[in-house]
């Protein structure tokens, strides 16, 4: 079994999607409009509109109501990403911290108020369960 994506249910597709793109740096690709996916090497971000939560099972997800997910994202240097989001994201958790685990951490929420945590390995142990130098 491999892990592939997860996906957002969200009231407005084009807004998440857009936060994402610039968030993460990652172009979507749209499958309609009510439907589009970031694309990483290890996984995908789905976003989806309300209209597709009853080909599913009607009533089964809503929008803007995680309270429990934590959706996470590896980069490079958390703390340039961190300046970089400084005039997009409307609520910063956390700014960056350097978690007892060895990551360096910066969790906010998302336009939708889902939380969202980019990370970077700083700890020898942590880098290495990450496979960086």
């Amino acid at each position: 079994m491999d892990f592939v994506s997860i996906r957002i249910i969200t009231a407005d597709v084009a807004r998440l999607v857009a936060f994402y793109e610039k968030a993460t740096g990652v172009p979507a690709s749209w499958a309609t409009e009510d439907f589009a996916e970031l694309r990483t090497a290890s996984a995908t971000l789905a976003i989806a509109s309300t209209r597709t939560v009853p080909l599913f099972a009607p009533g089964s997800a809503r929008p803007a109501a995680n309270q429990s997910v934590i959706t996470e994202f590896l980069v490079a240097d958390v703390d340039r990403v961190y300046e970089n989001l400084a005039g997009s994201v409307e609520e910063f958790v956390k700014e960056p911290t350097t978690m007892p685990w060895g990551n360096r951490a910066l969790l906010f929420r998302d336009p939708d108020g889902n939380l969202v945590n980019f990370f970077t390995p700083v700890t020898p142990a942590a880098r290495a369960k990450f496979g960086r130098p």
